[in-house]
């Protein structure tokens, strides 16, 4: 038979499955080992495995025949040829990328665009329409499961819809993918699809059909919904770079259905309109399409009225007209005209969103132009904005106005202000798009208004979500980030479901399931964007830009990359085009944004002058769409935004928070639905049909998750069923197993399984499911199918059976009728034509013998009609008079029924009467006792108030004491601290006045510096310097502090280095193990080589002297031999890479020595050792290999565990680098305030300097007069030069004191370096003692768990205390109530109540006894188990120093086994060194032999010469005898001739054994080159590992070094632990004679409280004495009241019924009196209570007095005594409370007792009459009884509950107050740190003081000099008067006399001389007082 061929649609849905169970294909596969390996071109290509070569494989391309080498791991898997075009790719036997491209490439190329991928679907855009969608197809998938047709988008919709029927739960379809992948028209499909499945007008289509034609007014439900698309299309979706029809919104279609399935509804909402898609766009992209359809499709008048121009006309269609590829502009606005009209919008409205959108195009036509010297915008040309407002029917002029000059609220006032150019097209802009988007919206609203004519909710929903795909342009603005942000969403919902639910729930339900991470959590980049805070992210960081005054969007990006700049998903681009830019890091890739006009965007502002103007426009389209222009972002918004900086925030909601919340609802809603997804796949950027760019979609693969996808479809389980619904539905496959009768789900299922015979892989059984991996179901489900067609077909064949037996049995009938009938007419025409034949059929009629068997007949029939009548008769009789015999019992029953009912009626009737009275009398004793108890309530109220007072009074007086010993202890602290103020303020006052004093003698000094200022100065500035020096020394004292730090963090990556250096080397030493190997095989082929070539060599030199025959055979020769050596080099090479090949090589090299040594030797014995000798070599070295792995095995897993040990210690250390860094920053934080009051001194020194320069200046005016006035003084100085310079030396030497002050300057700051080492090593010691101090805090935590165990303990304790109390206080209420009774009795009540307080008082002082010994032993149980927790402690640390111990002897035996191997790796390669030397000496024995091979070959050569000489000899005797023989010349020649051919041979000969003697002794030079060769390099070897171990022996020494020091650091540390072992162990013990004290004592206790309890049993008895009293007097006043009843029962017989009613008021007012003693009785107990309350405050008054005089007491005592006590008070009146309330609720209970007794006294005198009623009414009243006895416990309950609030609240004060002590103790201690900083602050300060006052002493020395120079000075000029005045005379005396004037000369002279002499005496004793001085 032919098979059947396939339909057009079938060929682009089913597979050809003739290809895939092709046999040859099959074979081809399994033959050439078919692989996938990685292709530039196309992904992947396949090709065949040829060789494998280790990690390297050598493989034939399967295309192009090609030989390539790749690496193993780059190498997948392929499926074989029955996979190929599989229609689920969870099917593939081999999972991976290139599978599952090469299977969507395969399909792809065959029309199959859809591939199930686990659980959702691919599909590929195929770019041309197929035939795989029209109604026979959706005929073909509705109601289909899944594997039962191929993969469809109908497929999908049709389960999501079988699910939404069956389990009732939403649906919703997502189709993701990028732009262009087809998202759009998948959506459509949907829709189309479910119109047709769940239409509600399926019956009625054919009449509508007839009735209504082609024309729809207003269409069905279904058309409109698929009618909703092309509108939203034609004014949403655009033509973009990557698609021609991209949706630039997202849309979620929801659809509703009823309970039927029927469609109800729809609703569809939009996300995130790309409207500045109106304004701009890319060069090859397109406006909305609605604009384009416009211009080409409007005609006639309409197109007059909506002033529409060509294409070229408009500015915001930038590209002009771009055409679509196959889509006609006017017929598609021909298609959505028709939407519109079947959607139902109206005429009018349709030219209205016409009109807008014309405006729209139209306001982009608008120009602006700027003034020539403003900066103000005009309009010159107004035609487009006539346009417009002829459009919008808005005023031109009003419009023009509004955009140029708007009006703007200023405060309170409105201003018209001018706008730029640039702001007036930002306000059209911003218009155009805010018109368009209103339309838009409209639009959608009229659509869903449509849609949703019934306004009926929908049983369930199935909602399709088609959203704008993932994208990156070239410019990605806010809009990009939007979407991009709404995929992130998505793909995470994807991941969500497809991941981490399935395996939650795997988890819940108890399933076996390793939890699997696919790494694409995608919450980093979500939460970058919508981050609120923390830091916040992107769109939350806008919102708040948005609200900065003068925030611009470079701002924005600023404070993006400040706060988000180390986010993983954030990037800045690395080459920035403009400031404004970023990058993300989404899902599918890097995106580059440019925030540029970001802000407004957000914002979304408009000018509000002009939506006024649309708001009251004169269209009432326009007003519709501008109805909330009132919300509108207006211009005096964003100038109270830009100018002031205050901003209301929530004036208007930015778009980013509108389209976050939109966004959010949408997930919401897609969470609460069963998600299905759709993965739409772009194949190429080309739109070409038939391409498929394999990395576009593998990029695409990996995005969307798709093998994740398939990987855990595959591993997981996703098919699951509840148990219920799976022993429902295949309980068939397993008839026989499950028993009747009940049975659990669970077990059911189970037994049904084991029954099917199912792999335990296959299945899971959970806890409420049982889940299933992928085709199980499947193969169930046919095995059901299987089982329900055997029962059907076994049902069909019993029907069949029956019906054709039937048949049978009637034709049976007919056979024999017929031959009946036959018999009958063959008779009949045999005798028709006898003529007796026809006598007798004309004479029968008349015999009456005929008729009488048809009148039996007839008859009999008639009788058989009878019997049966009368059969039946009888049988109705039968069956009336059995009906009858029922129905009268029935009566009888009935009537006795009634009887008894009538009698129970009027018993009924009777009781109802009495019931109702007695009702009515006991409601009225209720009301009264109601009434009672609401006022016994009333006052316990009252009570419980005054006791609510009391205890508050008591906690304000608690506090009040506590707030004054706070207050003492604040005082005194106050005072301690006010004392050491006043110490401080002291020592500081005298500091002053000493600083005072220095400052008026400074202040003298520096009246008398005058010359030398500037000295000063320069020294001044010098200390500055130094101080400044000091400051930058304690910055770098800090900074060295932190590279210490930082120097321990680097000793410690250091130690990691050492570490990993040490692993390095033994890395190192077996890579140099495997080098020597090498080594040793390249020498040995290195050997063969050279000896072949030198013979090589030496046969050519050999040849070139020889003949040129032989030079040619050798040459050719030697060239064979030469391309052999160059096989065998290239061999070699090709083994050096691979260690398999060493052998072979070996093996060659071992023959080619043997040849070598066959053809030199002989001796074969030789040959047999070398052979052993190699083999042995060999051996070893396989030995020494597989040694050295299994060493280096040991020595690897040595250094795992090291590592890891390291590893642990290397945290542990950090842990202790952290804290010490903490401690570190404190200390640094201390150094900060010193150098902070540094430069505070510093700053003060600066200040004191400015005020001397001023000083200074004032000075240096006063020296420029000096100055002046020593100019004119100049010229007479001019002889005192000399002394001048001598007092220059003399400052020359002051000067050097100065250098020495200098000097010890300097020393000064030596030491000031010596106190920050100090300072450096205090700090170490802080640091030490902040780590001990840590030490003790985490004792002190282990103190405080114990204390609180052994509080937990007290409370049990004092929880029985309190119990015993209780008892205690019981006996305490019995012995008051009894007091009371005796007081009522007698009046000897006095004496019992001072027994009591005498009972109070013991029990107090015998309470607070047990209280002191209980809290005495309670410490010492503390210390004790805080000794033992110590102790155990130490033992632990002993422990860890134990196993320390013992893990370094590990090590210590680690490193001698290392030892041992080194050892034995030495000794090694020593051996090895001397088999080298053995074989050198084997090489030597060769070369010797050789030698004397050669020797007898020269011996033999020489011979052979000398026999030729003797023939040349005997040749010429030959020649010279010639003439003598003549006759013989013939036989001579002959034999000339035979002798020269033995000469040719023995020369043949000779050259041969030339030939040999020189080969070998090129072979003896060659061995004894490399001879010398191999000993250098033996010794190179011998030498460097020397020196290796050398090395590792002073690295072992040192390791045993640091270990010895290591063990004697922890035996002491053992010693120092043994002894303070030592020192606990006496402390327990003493500790324990404290516990056995504490005992005694508490024994002693004991003993006190059982003398108590017998005294209290006394009491006891006594009350029980009263008790008997008591009952007697009531027993004779019931006598007494029994008699005078039965006397007035006696009196009211003898009256009338008058007198009976008397009787009956006289009874109820003797109730009442009862009543009425009963509650005076009450009220005189109530007294009592009173009374006793007063007396209780009185006691409480008396105690607070005595709580204040032990106060007073107390303070000298401890704050642990201080609690205490205030416990006991607390307790005691706690105490004192409960026995208030005890006694009151017992007194109610009594009272409660006494009324329940009345009242069953009454009731046992009515129970008589009626038992069963009054028995409710007792449990009521016992009920009521029982609720107060509860609501007594719940008041103890809860008093409990206070209590132990109460005690935790005291347990979390005293932690508390150890925490704020450990703080005072932190304080103290920073107190005491601050004061030492401040001590050594003092000692410089001094140090300072010091250097200054000896620098004043230098200054004191200058000014000493100064004033020797002033005086100096004026002795000069008194000496020069003295001069000029001798002088003077001296002239006067010359004129008179000339004879005298030698004399006098000579007198002058001597004068002169002597004055000299003075001179130079006055200068020595000035030089010398210098000196001295």
């Amino acid at each position: 038979m032919s098979k059947k061929a396939p339909t057009e649609d079938e060929k682009f849905l089913f597979v050809d499955k003739d290809f895939l169970n092709s046999p040859m294909a099959q074979a081809d596969w399994s033959a050439k080992k078919l692989v996938w390996i990685p292709s530039e071109r196309h992904g992947f290509e396949a090709a065949s495995i040829k060789e494998e070569h280790g990690d390297e494989v050598l493989v034939e391309l399967a295309d192009s025949a090609k030989k390539v080498t790749v690496n193993k791991d780059d190498i997948q898997k392929m499926n074989p040829p029955k996979f190929s075009k599989v229609e689920d790719m969870a099917e593939l036997t081999c999972l991976n990328e290139a599978s599952v491209l090469h299977n969507i490439r395969e399909r792809y190329f065959s029309g199959l665009i859809y591939t199930y991928s686990g659980l959702f679907c691919v599909v590929v855009n195929p770019y041309k329409m197929l035939p795989i969608y029209s109604e026979k197809i959706i005929e073909m998938y509705k109601g289909k499961k899944r594997h039962e047709v191929p993969p469809h988008i109908y497929s999908i919709a049709d389960n999501a819809y079988r699910n939404m029927m069956q389990d009732r739960e939403d649906q919703s379809i997502l189709c993701t993918g990028e732009s262009g992948a087809g998202k759009t028209e998948n959506t459509k499909k949907v829709i189309q699809y479910l119109a047709v499945v769940a239409s509600s007008h399926k019956g009625k289509k054919d009449s509508s059909a007839q009735q209504s034609g082609t024309q729809f007014a207003y269409g069905e439900l279904e058309k409109q919904l698929l009618q909703a698309n092309p509108i939203l299309e034609a004014f949403g979706n655009a033509k973009t770079i990557k698609n021609d029809n991209s949706s630039r919104f997202g849309k979620f279609i929801r659809i509703n259905f009823e309970v039927t399935g029927y469609i109800v509804g729809a609703n569809i909402e939009t996300y995130l309109l790309e409207k500045s898609r109106c304004i701009r766009q890319a060069k090859t992209e397109r406006a909305f399409h609605i604009f384009y359809y416009m211009i080409a499709g409007v005609k006639g008048k309409l197109r007059e009225e909506l002033l529409l121009e060509p294409f070229s006309n408009y500015r915001f269609l930038s590209a002009g007209h771009v055409q679509v590829t196959g889509q006609e502009d006017d017929a598609m606005y021909e298609e959505t005209m028709e939407a519109m009209t079947i959607m139902g919008f109206t005429d009018e409205e349709r030219i209205d969103m016409m009109k807008v959108c014309s405006t729209v195009m139209q306001l982009g036509n608008i120009e602006f132009k700027k003034e020539r010297n403003q900066e103000q915008a005009t309009m010159p040309d107004n035609t487009a904005a006539q346009k417009v407002c002829h459009l919008q029917g808005i005023n031109v002029t009003d419009f023009t106005r509004a955009i140029l000059t708007p009006r703007i609220k200023v405060g309170r006032e409105v201003v018209q202000k001018a706008q730029t150019k640039e702001q007036a097209d930002f306000a059209v802009e911003a218009l155009a798009k805010a018109v368009f988007e209103r339309l838009f919206r409209w639009i959608l609203g009229r659509v869903n208004k449509a849609l949703d004519k019934t306004k009926r909710q929908g049983a369930s929903f199935l909602g399709i979500l088609d959203i704008a795909g993932f994208e990156i342009f070239e410019d990605n603005s806010f809009e990009q980030l939007c979407i991009n942000y709404t995929n992130e969403k998505l793909q995470q919902l994807f991941n969500h479901t497809m991941f981490i639910l399935e395996q939650e729930e795997y988890q819940r339900e108890g399933i076996e399931w390793n939890f699997i991470d696919f790494g694409l959590d995608l919450q980093p980049c979500i939460e970058l964007i919508e981050r609120p805070n923390n830091p916040p992210g992107v769109l939350a960081l806008l919102d708040e830009e948005c609200w900065f005054p003068k925030a611009t969007d470079v701002s924005f990006v600023e404070k993006l990359s400040s706060t988000q700049g180390s986010h993983v998903k954030f990037a800045k681009p690395k080459q920035l085009k403009d400031k404004t830019e970023f990058s993300l890091f989404h899902y599918a890739g890097r995106v580059d944004y440019n925030a540029t006009s970001w802000l407004t965007k957000n914002m979304d502002p408009l000018n509000d002058n002009v939506t006024s103007l649309l708001n009251n426009s004169s269209s009432q389209f326009m007003q519709d769409l501008w109805k909330d222009g009132d919300r509108v972002v207006g211009l005096d918004t964003l100038a109270k935004m830009t100018d002031s900086s205050k901003t209301k925030k929530g004036m208007f909601r930015t778009v980013g928070q509108l389209y976050k919340e939109s966004l959010a609802k949408l997930m919401t809603t897609l969470h609460n639905t069963q998600p299905n997804f759709v993965r739409c796949i772009i194949p190429n950027h080309e739109k070409r049909a038939g391409k498929l760019d394999a990395f576009l979609v593998l990029e695409q693969l990996r995005c969307n998750g798709v093998l994740e996808g398939i990987r855990i479809c595959r591993q997981g389980f996703p098919n699951r069923i509840l148990f219920q619904e799976f022993r429902q539905r295949y309980e068939i496959l397993a008839a026989g197993s499950i028993p009747k009768g009940f049975m659990d789900g669970k077990q059911a299922c189970c037994l049904m399984i084991k029954h099917v015979d199912l792999d335990p892989n296959l299945y899971r059984i959970g806890q409420s499911k049982i889940f299933f991996r992928t085709g199980v179901l499947a193969q169930l489900e046919e095995e059901r199918d299987l089982k329900i067609t055997v029962v059907i077909i076994a049902f069909q064949s019993r029907a069949r059976g029956f019906l054709a037996r039937k048949a049978f049995a009637k034709r049976q009938q007919q056979l024999t009728a017929m031959k009946v009938i036959q018999r009958n007419c063959a008779a009949y025409l045999k005798l028709r034509n006898w003529q007796w034949w026809r006598l007798f059929t004309k004479v029968k009629p008349l015999l009456q013998v005929t008729r009488q068997e048809e009148e039996m007949g007839l008859k009999e029939e008639e009788l058989m009609k009878a019997k049966e009548i009368a059969i039946k008769t009888e049988v109705e009789l039968k069956e009336i008079t059995l009906k009858h015999t029922s129905v009268l019992e029935e009566r009888n029953a009935l009537q006795e029924q009634l009887q008894a009912e009538t009698e129970l009626y009027a018993e009924a009737e009777e009781m109802r009467v009495r019931l109702a009275s007695k009702k009515q009398e006991l409601e009225e004793i209720l009301h009264e006792m109601e009434a009672r108890l609401d006022e016994e309530e009333e006052r316990a109220q009252t009570l419980l108030v005054d006791k609510k007072k009391m205890q508050q009074q008591m906690q304000e007086l608690e506090e009040h004491l506590e707030e004054e010993e706070d207050a003492r202890q604040k005082l005194q602290l106050e005072k301690v601290t006010s004392e050491g103020k006043v110490k401080k303020l002291e020592d500081d006052i005298l500091v002053m006045e000493d600083h005072n004093n220095k400052l008026q003698k400074e202040r003298k000094l520096m009246e008398e510096r005058i010359a030398d200022f500037s000295s000063n100065l320069a020294e001044e500035e010098e200390k500055s310097k130094n101080l400044t020096k000091l400051k930058n020394k304690h910055e770098s004292m800090i900074s060295e502090l932190e590279v210490r730090l930082k120097k321990e963090e680097k000793g410690r990556q250091e130690l990691d280095k050492a570490k990993r250096k040490l692993e390095a080397e033994s890395n190192d030493m077996q890579e140099q193990i495997a080098d020597l190997q090498s080594q040793i095989a390249d020498l040995k082929a290195q050997l063969a080589k050279k000896e072949e070539e030198l013979q090589n060599a030496l046969a050519r030199l050999e040849d070139e002297t020889a003949q040129k025959n032989n030079a040619l055979k050798k040459i050719r020769e030697l060239e064979g031999h030469i391309s052999d050596l160059q096989e065998d080099l290239d061999s070699e090479r090709a083994a050096r890479n691979k260690a398999e090949k060493i052998k072979r090589d070996l093996g060659e090299e071992l023959e080619a020595l043997k040849s070598e040594l066959e053809d030199t030797l002989d001796s074969t014995a030789t040959q047999q050792e070398l052979r052993a000798k190699r083999e042995q070599e060999v051996n070893l070295l396989k030995k020494a290999i597989d040694d050295e792995n299994r060493t280096h095995e040991a020595q690897t897993q040595e250094m795992r565990q090291k590592h890891t040990q390291a590893v642990e210690e290397l945290t542990d250390q950090l842990e202790q680098s952290k804290r010490v860094k903490s401690n570190l920053e404190k200390a640094k934080q201390a150094l900060e305030k010193e150098t902070s009051d540094l430069t505070i001194e510093v700053r003060s020194l600066t200040q004191a300097k400015q005020d001397g320069e001023h000083k200074r200046k004032k000075l240096e005016g006063q020296v420029t007069d000096l100055q002046s006035r020593f100019t004119d003084s100049e010229k007479q100085k001019a002889e005192l030069g000399d002394r001048c310079s001598k007092i220059t030396i003399e400052l020359e030497s002051v000067t050097n004191l100065l250098n020495e002050a200098e000097g010890k300057n300097i020393k000064l700051s030596k030491d000031v370096s010596s106190f920050s080492a100090q300072l450096q090593d205090s700090q170490e010691l802080l640091a030490e003692e902040t780590r001990q101090k840590l030490q003790f805090s985490t004792k002190l935590r282990q103190a405080e768990d114990d204390k609180n165990n052994l509080q937990e303990q007290l409370e049990e304790e004092m929880e029985a205390k309190r119990n015993v109390e209780r008892h205690v206080s019981t006996l305490n209420i019995q012995l008051s109530d009894s007091k009371k009774k005796l007081d009522e009795m007698t009046g000897n009540i006095e004496q019992l109540e001072e027994g009591k307080k005498r009972m109070q008082r013991d029990l107090e002082a015998a309470n607070t006894q047990f209280e002191e010994k209980a809290s005495a032993y309670d410490k010492l149980e503390k210390t004790k188990n805080r000794l033992q927790q110590e102790l155990e402690d130490t033992l632990m640390d002993l422990d860890n120093q134990r196993q320390n111990v013992s893990n370094l002897e590990k090590k210590q035996k680690k490193f001698d086994q290392m030892l041992a191997e080194e050892k034995s790796i030495s000794s090694k390669y020593a051996d090895e060194r001397d088999r080298a030397e053995a074989e050198a000496r084997e090489k030597e024995t060769k070369a010797l032999s050789l030698a004397r091979a050669l020797d007898e070959a020269q011996g033999s050569r020489e011979e052979l010469d000398r026999a030729n000489k003797s023939l040349k000899m005997e040749m010429e005797d030959l020649i010279s005898s010639k003439d003598d023989v003549g006759k013989n010349v013939h036989e001579l020649e002959k034999s000339k001739r035979g002798l020269e051919a033995q000469v040719d041979e023995m020369k043949t000969q000779l050259e041969e054994l030339e030939d040999e003697l020189q080969a070998a002794e090129d072979a003896k030079l060659r061995l004894e080159v490399n001879m010398q060769a191999l000993k250098a390099q033996f010794d190179r070897d011998l030498q460097g590992r020397d020196e290796m171990g050398e090395e590792k022996k002073r690295q072992l020494v040192k390791q045993v070094r640091e270990l010895e020091t290591e063990l004697e650091d922890e035996r002491k540390q053992r010693a120092l632990a043994t002894a303070a072992k030592k020192k606990l162990e006496t402390d327990i013990k003493d500790m324990e004679g404290q516990i056995e004290t504490a005992s005694k004592g508490r024994d002693e206790a004991i003993k006190q409280l059982r003398k108590l309890q017998a005294q209290m049993k006394d009491y006891q008895r006594e009350l029980e004495d009263a008790h008997a009293a008591r009952e007697e007097v009531l027993t004779t006043a019931k006598e007494s009241e029994k008699k005078a009843k039965g006397l007035e029962a006696e009196l009211m017989q003898i009256q009338e019924e008058l007198a009976a009613a008397e009787r009956g008021r006289k009874q109820a007012e003797a109730e009442r009196d009862e009543l009425s003693d009963e509650l005076a009785s009450n009220t005189s107990g109530k007294s009592s209570l009173a009374d006793e309350k007063r007396r209780l405050e009185a006691k409480i008054s008396q105690l607070e007095e005595e709580l204040e005089e032990e106060q007073s007491n107390m303070e000298i005592l401890n704050d642990r005594l201080r609690k205490s006590t205030q416990q006991t008070d607390q307790l005691t009146n706690e105490l004192q409370t409960e026995r208030s309330t005890s006694q009151k609720n017992e007194s109610a209970r009594q009272q409660m007792e006494r009324q329940n007794k009345d009242l069953k006294s009454k009731l046992q005198e009515m129970e008589n009459q009626v038992k069963s009623k009054f028995k409710s009414s007792i449990t009521s009243l016992e009920a009521k009884v029982a609720q107060l006895e509860e609501q007594l416990e719940q008041e103890n309950r809860e008093k409990q509950a206070s209590a132990k609030t109460v005690r935790q609240k005291d347990k979390k004060l005293k932690d508390l107050i150890m925490q704020v002590e450990d703080e005072r103790k932190q304080a103290e201690q920073y107190k005491d740190q601050a004061e030492k900083s401040n001590t050594r602050v003092k000692q410089l300060k001094r140090q300072l003081e010091e250097s200054e006052e000896e620098s004043q002493r230098a200054t004191a020395a200058r000014r000493k000099l100064q004033r020797e120079l002033d005086e100096a000075t004026e002795a000069s000029d008194a000496m020069s008067r003295e001069v000029n005045s001798l002088k003077t005379k001296l002239r006067r005396g010359t004129e008179p006399s000339f004879g005298s004037t030698p004399r006098r000369t000579g007198g002058g002279r001597r004068v002169v001389e002597d004055a000299s002499e003075e001179e130079v005496d006055s200068q020595s004793d000035f030089n010398g007082t210098k000196s001295a001085e």
